[in-house]
């Protein structure tokens, strides 16, 4: 079955960009259609599109043509590749004397093959040459990056069917059909993947070991076990030949495997690998001598039960802390307490990290995240084997510790406590200390025991914190402060107040270029409540409180108001073409029929110059409100606002939008950025992006550039912008306003060329 990524079926520049597709699958019409028309965005004068598979079978074409009647080119295109598969630019070859072919290569993570992409375009008018090679394929480069993530999915998914039987498609099918019931725990789906390989293979016995993950799970076809020592043998030696050869193992010559080693059988183990490329565990079939060798069509299969035991793994666990998502962890957490028996005990834990939102402000999200990485690693070490561990939401960790008391899971919690309490912040991070604190609550027998200890133990976490912080407490019915203690009604009670005392500032972020020091200064208004004390509460601690409350177009127009009266206080410094201010609004906000009027009125109350503001919509609010969105931004252009598209790149859906969304910058998100340095992906994503916003006259702004390491590779990557700590840290906008003085002073010179001395005399 062909699976795709589809970029969205409603795609609005249909009307401009007339290439469709003659696939009759819908699914693979309604996947390759927007690359089609991204293709002819970039390029005017093409006229038709076709996409191979590197077997040289037809994936899609557009209307016009197929090159059905050109088997060799694609042919010699395909030949080409494998022969150089580090060079190869294409091949551009003349059809007639008005229609030339260009086709282009597009190769995985490990350059491997995944097809051809072959662009007709047609000569005319005075044009009676080719455009040589290189230069369409600079001019097309950003959509055969997006093609390649396309085909990159698909081939991870399975979904080609070009060389496997009609066995192989029902196993795929069957496979498919297992990954959608999300009734099914792991252990069940880990057990239909080993009972597959037994039934379509014939084999004797099945195993999946993953020791980082605590999963051993064996089967025999006769249904006898197969000996304890000898399977734990066998485990041993083959995680260790695995680590070793770091690829799919073929041993049908058991004369050469001492019997002392491993169980005289002919093995076929297949490598789990993490998302790191690292070999985390392996999936092995066993065979008698008496059975007939293991072929290839064997290993194929058997190498697609691996990677299905892979893509599952790699969907319940976080990738960056190892521990069990939130949903993996009730699914284990349920299925575990629906075999317990009335006498069983079982304790949740619940951790928090104390202060973390500190940490990031001042040393940078990128050593915040290490901090929760080394907090989860210390606890998983901790905890007993039988336990089950999991990241719930950002810096909140929790753990079923099963057949245990409260106060035996007290003093495992205490000993993660103090274990966190030694974590030593990495060279060059900076000195600080860490603590946490930690809810320890029992389950108790109800319908919803698992909801409900989770909810204790973290009113018992937060209960701690109000204590003193770096503590742990137990959740108890008798102690009334831990059961008033309850976050959501606490945080929407202070948003509530904050909002009706005004309990609340902007700060706002500086925007630089990343190339040069010339341009008009640029800024986010950041929003911050303040705490009882005066303390500054950072957007993590409350944003997500409001979404859920519906507060958002609340506390959006409480920002407009602000920032428009502040700004309007100081509208002679700022200018209309000095200062730009960008403001992030909600997807509540855009739904909100009567919030375009009120930010039209707020602009003309204040006196605000339209053409200082900025306004920020992201990527899954714009979107999912599309039409009021357009609305909302032509409303406000024509009177000279600005619009960014915020956290763009994380659906490649936006790319089909961006033609009919008239926004000036893009800025890409701060997931592709932070890991720009180490994943190659991330890296071609950002170059795609900042190539593709040039083609269409729009400006990049990178998030999170936390280190002077991602600001020169992002200025070499192409984005025009930066944020983050490496650009500068957040400020009052009252402080900021200012300070605008000496900025004025100084804009009018740093186009020239000795701008910067200028600005040194002056200051």
């Amino acid at each position: 079955m062909i699976r795709g990524f589809n970029l969205n079926h409603s795609l609005k520049m249909a009307s401009v960009l007339d290439i469709k597709s003659n696939v009759v699958d819908a699914r693979a019409e309604a996947s390759f259609d927007p690359y089609g028309r991204l293709l002819r965005m970039l390029m005017p004068s093409l006229r038709g599109v076709v996409v191979h598979d590197g077997y040289a079978n037809l994936v899609w074409a557009s209307d016009e043509w197929d090159l059905s009647d050109e088997p060799e080119l694609i042919n010699d295109a395909i030949a080409n590749a494998l022969s150089d598969t580090a060079d190869f630019p294409g091949i551009a070859r003349t059809i007639d004397a008005d229609r030339v072919v260009y086709s282009f290569a597009v190769r995985g993570e490990h350059i491997e093959l995944l097809g051809i992409v072959s662009l007709v375009v047609r000569l005319s008018g005075t044009q009676i040459e080719p455009r040589p090679l290189q230069t369409i394929r600079q001019l097309v480069q950003p959509a055969l990056e997006c093609l390649r993530r396309e085909l990159t999915l698909r081939a991870k998914l399975g979904s080609s069917e070009r060389d496997l039987n009609v066995k192989e498609r029902d196993l795929e099918l069957m496979m498919e059909i297992s990954s959608n019931q999300a009734a099914a725990s792991d252990a069940d789906e880990f057990s239909q993947i080993l009972k597959t390989g037994l039934d379509r293979m014939g084999c004797a016995l099945a195993a999946l070991w993953v020791p980082d993950k605590n999963i051993s799970v064996s089967m025999t076809r006769s249904g006898a076990p197969m000996a304890p020592e000898a399977l734990a043998r066998a485990q041993h030696h083959l995680t260790a030949w695995m680590q070793m050869q770091q690829r799919t193992i073929v041993i049908n010559h058991i004369s050469k495997v001492a019997t002392d080693v491993a169980a005289p059988y002919k093995i076929l183990a297949c490598p789990i690998r993490h998302t790191s490329e690292r070999v985390m565990g392996v999936l092995a079939l066993f065979n008698p001598p008496s059975a007939q060798d293991f072929d290839m069509q064997q290993t194929r299969v058997a190498e697609m039960l691996a990677k299905r035991s892979t893509n599952i793994i790699q969907a319940q666990y976080d990738s960056s802390t190892g521990l069990m998502t939130r949903q993996a962890f009730e699914r284990h957490a349920s299925s575990l307490l629906g075999a317990a028996t009335p006498s069983d005990s079982h304790i949740i834990l619940y951790l928090d990290i104390d202060r973390l939102h500190v940490i990031n402000e001042t040393f940078g999200m990128h050593v915040g995240d290490d901090v929760i990485v080394s907090v989860a690693d210390r606890m998983a070490k901790t905890l007993p084997p039988e336990a089950l561990s999991a990241r719930i939401s950002g810096d909140r960790l929790a753990a079923l510790i099963p057949h245990s008391s409260t106060e035996s899971a007290a003093a495992i919690a205490e000993q993660i406590r103090a274990a966190a309490a030694g974590i030593v912040p990495r060279a060059g991070q900076g000195a600080f200390e860490v603590s946490v604190c930690l809810g320890v609550a029992p389950i108790g027998k109800s319908d919803n025991s698992l909801v409900h200890a989770l909810a204790t133990a973290e009113i018992a976490c937060k209960a701690a914190k109000d204590r003193g912080r770096n503590r742990v407490e137990i959740f108890q019915d008798s102690d009334q402060s831990i059961i008033r203690r309850h976050t959501d009604i606490l945080v929407i009670g202070k948003l509530r107040e904050a909002l009706d005392s005004d309990g609340f500032r902007l700060d706002a972020q500086p925007i630089l270029p990343l190339r040069g020091n010339y341009g008009r200064p640029r800024f986010e208004l950041l929003i911050r409540m303040l705490g009882e004390r005066g303390e500054m509460i950072p957007p993590g601690k409350f944003l997500s409180s409001a979404e859920r409350y519906q507060l958002m177009p609340t506390i959006d127009r409480w920002v407009v108001h602000r920032a428009c009266e502040l700004l309007g206080e100081h509208s002679a410094s700022v200018g209309e073409e000095f200062a730009r201010f960008a403001i992030n609004l909600s997807g509540q906000s855009l739904q909100d029929e009567s919030f375009l009027g009120f930010v039209v009125d707020e602009l003309k109350t204040s006196g605000v110059p339209p053409g200082v503001l900025c306004f920020e919509l992201t990527e899954t609010a714009t979107i999912g409100n599309l039409e009021k969105a357009q609305v909302f931004m032509r409303t406000l252009q024509e009177l000279g606002c600005q619009f960014a598209l915020d956290d763009f790149g994380t659906g490649v859906s936006s790319l089909a939008y961006l033609k009919d969304l008239s926004v000036n910058y893009i800025k890409i998100d701060g997931s592709f950025v932070r890991d720009a340095i180490t994943n190659a992906r991330s890296e071609s994503m950002i170059k795609a992006i900042a190539q593709l916003a040039k083609v269409m006259c729009m400006e990049t702004i990178a998030e999170y550039v936390e280190t002077d390491v991602l600001r020169v590779r992002m200025a070499d990557l192409g984005v025009d912008y930066g944020q983050g700590f490496a650009m500068g840290k957040a400020q009052r906008l009252e402080d900021l306003l200012q300070e605008l003085a000496f900025y004025e002073a100084t804009v009018s010179n740093w186009g020239t060329p000795d701008s910067a001395e200028r600005v040194i005399t002056q200051h």
